[in-house]
């Protein structure tokens, strides 16, 4: 009997498909140059100073620090319109509020359970709000803020108001399904959207060379035919010369790009992890030849600030937090009536 004839393809591979230009680092003017480095030192003191709190007692639950990957979102969100665009991302999420301009007081006062928190201290360190700011959380489930994000993302392009939504998620939650999901409808439906991948090289504990058979993640847009690009995300002036070329792309209504930002953190996954998966002396180099605040002290030195300029943001900065901290705890605790507010949109 005759075989029957293979079966073709219904269409070939594209290899020259459009992708965005190659991103080039920001040229920033000596005054950004400055604000990139207040609003980061800003995020290291804050986080330093949380996990002075978390030890002593102060902030109970889980608590994710961000020190090692400032650049990121402020190098990102730098680029945004605070007026229209949103951004969401997981549980490590004290840093992406700070960067979006909300106050330290209420973030601080969040995380250490108080009335006067962002989320009237119900959401603690992971589960932070404003809708204000446009800034969506704050999730603790791996992954959920990327189909969060596209949804998001379908706001913006259904009321037609212009904006994208930036969804960050880790390297371990690049191996969730429902990114996939998003992913695949996000393409579809050309959404405005930046799904951010903060690789910081752990996940939980176990290398993304270990736990990914495709360890560069900005490829694992490419089934769904969203272009990826891979960022410096120890730079800031990168961060930001691809979050313009990114938004570029998805404000034209090409639809979604990937960012994946090769980032690291200094601290453990979280509070109460002891890190015994890498060695001090890995943390240590990355902190001698790779840290995004010295990098930027470097260039200011560059662009003609002194020392004493320098050291007076450090002391402004400390302040700030400092007052932060001393809000949160001087701040009541919710009534336990509290419990029931917020439940339901409407009362029924």
């Amino acid at each position: 009997m005759a075989k029957a004839p293979a079966r073709q393809s219904a269409e070939p591979p594209t290899p020259n498909r459009e992708r965005p230009a190659e991103p080039q680092p920001y040229q920033a003017s000596k005054d950004e140059l400055l604000r990139f480095y207040k609003d980061m030192l800003l995020i290291r003191r804050f986080e330093e100073k949380a996990g002075q709190l978390y030890g002593l007692g102060l902030i109970g639950g889980f608590c994710h620090l961000y020190i090692g990957q400032e650049a990121v979102a402020v190098g990102l969100q730098s680029a945004l319109d605070g007026d229209k665009d949103s951004v969401i991302t997981g549980y490590r999420d004290h840093g992406h509020m700070l960067a979006y301009g909300i106050d330290p007081k209420v973030i601080m006062a969040e995380l250490t359970g108080r009335e006067a928190g962002i989320s009237r201290g119900k959401g603690g360190s992971m589960h932070m709000f404003s809708t204000e700011k446009k800034f969506y959380g704050g999730h603790g489930i791996v992954g959920a803020q990327v189909s969060l994000g596209a949804g998001l993302a379908f706001k913006h392009k259904y009321s037609g108001d212009g904006g994208v939504c930036m969804a960050y998620f880790g390297d371990g939650a690049a191996n969730q399904g429902q990114v996939y999901e998003a992913f695949n409808m996000a393409e579809l439906w050309k959404l405005p959207v930046i799904f951010v991948i903060e690789n910081n090289q752990y996940a939980m504990g176990t290398s993304v060379n270990r736990s990914s058979a495709e360890d560069q993640l900005y490829r694992r847009g490419e089934s769904f035919r969203i272009p990826g690009i891979q960022v410096d995300g120890m730079d800031v002036l990168a961060c930001r010369g691809a979050a313009d070329t990114a938004l570029e792309w998805v404000r034209a209504g090409k639809g979604p790009v990937i960012l994946e930002m090769k980032t690291y953190r200094y601290r453990g996954h979280s509070m109460s992890d002891p890190a015994k998966y890498r060695s001090r002396e890995e943390v240590q180099a990355v902190r001698d030849k790779s840290d995004p605040i010295e990098h930027v002290k470097r260039l200011l030195a560059e662009a003609g600030v002194d020392e004493a300029e320098l050291k007076t943001i450090e002391s402004e900065t400390r302040k700030v937090v400092n007052e932060s901290a001393d809000f949160a705890e001087q701040t009541p605790e919710p009534e336990p009536a509290e419990l029931y507010t917020d439940v339901l949109v409407e009362t029924y």
